[in-house]
């Protein structure tokens, strides 16, 4: 199996993060999937941004989860012109492409999952007719064993970086969570990557492995070459010039 890109956040490095416009622009950069972010919105709608608050990539503040889709739309994100989407205007984008979708379910300001936001997120790819095309991600093993339950049939990946296995008891426990949740990729932070590449080959294997996010020239040649299926990036384009 060949190297699959993924745009990161769209390709936030290029355009705003998670905006419209770089969804729509990421796609003639010959990426095989798009990733983006999902928090629900104080009106039952589901809002495609990163983080649980709306300083760093919006010029308001407070919960994303405090603000309905109106007022999340009506805002600005820092670099353009454009409001926060909703999903179901991402998937208006991206849909006709046939693009894979990577959609991270995303916890709120106090690191908590959101409930019931699996089955949404789940029930609103199925609706759209989207299953086939996409693969639902998280950091916690607890919101993937819920995913699995959701949509036994579904592909999930989980993310993994330094922090976050140390807060789940270390990279051992993880994999071994993720096992039980039966997940068909696990990601990797490219620094921990680098560091416990033979353990990840061991335990998840080149077709399940990715990593992210790989940003530099250097680091790109270097992943390209490594026994990984899977790289996230910021920066698309930079791959197009090593073809």
């Amino acid at each position: 199996m060949g190297k699959r890109i993924i745009g990161h956040r769209g390709a936030r490095d290029l355009w705003p993060e998670n905006g419209l416009l770089g969804f729509r622009e990421v796609l003639g950069l010959g990426v095989a999937g798009v990733e983006f972010d999902v928090h629900p919105t104080a009106d039952g709608d589901l809002a495609v941004i990163h983080d649980p608050t709306l300083d760093r990539t919006t010029d308001a503040q407070g919960p994303v989860a405090a603000r309905t889709m109106e007022e999340l739309r009506a805002l600005r994100l820092k670099g353009g012109e454009e409001g926060v989407p909703s999903l179901d205007e991402v998937l208006d984008v991206l849909a006709p492409s046939g693009t894979e979708l990577h959609i991270e379910l995303k916890v709120d300001h106090a690191g908590r999952p959101y409930p019931g936001l699996e089955v949404r997120v789940a029930e609103h790819v199925r609706r759209r007719g989207l299953s086939a095309r996409t693969v639902l991600t998280s950091f916690w093993p607890e919101v993937l064993h819920r995913l699995r339950a959701t949509c036994p049939e579904g592909r999930l990946l989980a993310s993994v970086n330094a922090s976050s296995a140390e807060k789940l008891g270390g990279l051992d426990a993880v994999l071994n969570e993720l096992d039980e949740a039966r997940v068909d990729y696990v990601a990797v932070h490219h620094v921990l990557l680098s560091r416990e590449l033979d353990r990840l080959l061991h335990r998840v294997g080149t077709p399940r492995l990715g990593v992210w996010v790989v940003n530099e020239p250097a680091e790109i040649v270097r992943w390209l070459a490594a026994p990984v299926t899977l790289i996230t990036t910021d920066r698309p384009d930079l791959f197009q010039r090593q073809d």
